[in-house]
């Protein structure tokens, strides 16, 4: 059973809601991640023991910057965190998914580790279902409320669905389980939950650049899941490099899988290399660079600016594999396998 299972025997459930985010604080050296660090210190250095080189650390400019990194298994992050803590003295806000904050427990220890929980609107339209029916949507209920939601987002008129293909009480009932109210007589199932995401992930941006402001790194998972082979990266990291006009420093990962080879948070002994690549300032992306303000994540910028966004993350998926021994490198012949439906989000 691995550690995120044996946790949630022993914790209540919990939501990743607006309110969670809001409160959300900042400090340069967070006690936290230097009081986990000691119990790393000893993995690593004695028990039993691993070799952390850091290759090319010049390179990381003295300013906040967006650390881009390959995914291999549940805990690549944990040895980079420590190395920065140690070598630098520098710390991280890490992207981690939102449904990891399900678990009670899971999330007062990721909130206190300064973990970000990124949301979708998938994340949104199962959550909300769970709380009215108390059940997960069938895969045709959440394919047709995901249909007009996404319409909806990019300001078409859509379709919403009705019952029978969907239960009347979803579409009915008043209430507020994510932070924001919802009315029916005042607006629509699609509207609610664009604004209930406009809404996260306004704050969910504001976090990223409150982290930056008091002196933290940023450290996100290009690819978006895990995979010993690097994948292609989602654009979320170019929306976010650009909106902070920030520098993306590439990381690239090796031998932390064999580390760390299931659910285990304890590394086996054992080598893990991590090789940092030139950065890319923001004036680097000045061919990329959006002159009109947008909100970042919003399906409106996501499709005006869609060939910027998806540049930068090539680039940096790029400069990333560069840095990768081949047994991590992109696999040319196999394509992101993806999950789908409703199942993916809790």
């Amino acid at each position: 059973m691995i550690w995120r299972d044996w946790l949630h025997g022993w914790s209540i459930s919990a939501v990743l809601d607006l309110p969670r985010l809001q409160r959300l604080k900042f400090v340069r050296r967070p006690f936290s991640q230097r009081f986990f660090g000691q119990f790393l210190h000893a993995n690593y250095c004695w028990f039993p023991g691993v070799e952390l080189p850091l290759e090319n650390p010049e390179r990381i400019p003295d300013e906040p910057v967006l650390f881009a990194m390959n995914h291999t298994d549940r805990y690549n992050y944990f040895p980079f965190q420590y190395t920065l803590w140690k070598k630098f003295d520098r710390f991280t806000a890490t992207w981690v998914k939102g449904k990891y904050y399900e678990n009670g427990l899971l999330a007062r220890f990721m909130e206190s580790m300064f973990q970000l929980p990124t949301v979708s609107r998938g994340y949104l339209i199962t959550r909300d279902f769970v709380s009215v029916l108390g059940r997960m949507p069938t895969a045709l209920e959440y394919t047709l409320l995901r249909e007009a939601v996404d319409a909806r987002a990019v300001g078409e008129a859509g379709t919403l669905p009705v019952p029978p293909d969907v239960p009347e009480m979803l579409l009915r009932k008043r209430r507020n389980p994510l932070g924001v109210a919802h009315d029916p007589e005042e607006a629509d199932y699609a509207d609610y939950i664009c604004t209930l995401f406009h809404a996260m992930m306004r704050r969910f941006v504001e976090l990223n650049r409150e982290a930056c402001d008091v002196g933290l790194d940023l450290l996100v998972f290009p690819q978006g899941t895990r995979s010993t082979r690097l994948l292609p990266g989602h654009t979320g990291i170019a929306q976010m490099a650009l909106h902070l006009e920030i520098p993306i420093v590439p990381i690239g990962c090796n031998g932390s899988d064999h580390v760390y080879p299931g659910g285990s948070p304890f590394g086996k002994k054992g080598r893990i290399t991590y090789r940092v690549g030139d950065p890319i300032h923001y004036s680097d992306l000045a061919a990329f660079h959006i002159e009109e303000d947008y909100a970042p994540f919003s399906a409106t910028a996501e499709r005006d600016f869609s060939e910027q966004f998806k540049a930068v993350a090539a680039l940096v998926t790029d400069r990333i594999e560069s840095m990768l021994d081949s047994e991590y490198q992109r696999n040319p012949k196999a394509e992101s396998a993806e999950e789908r439906g409703a199942e993916r989000f809790v």
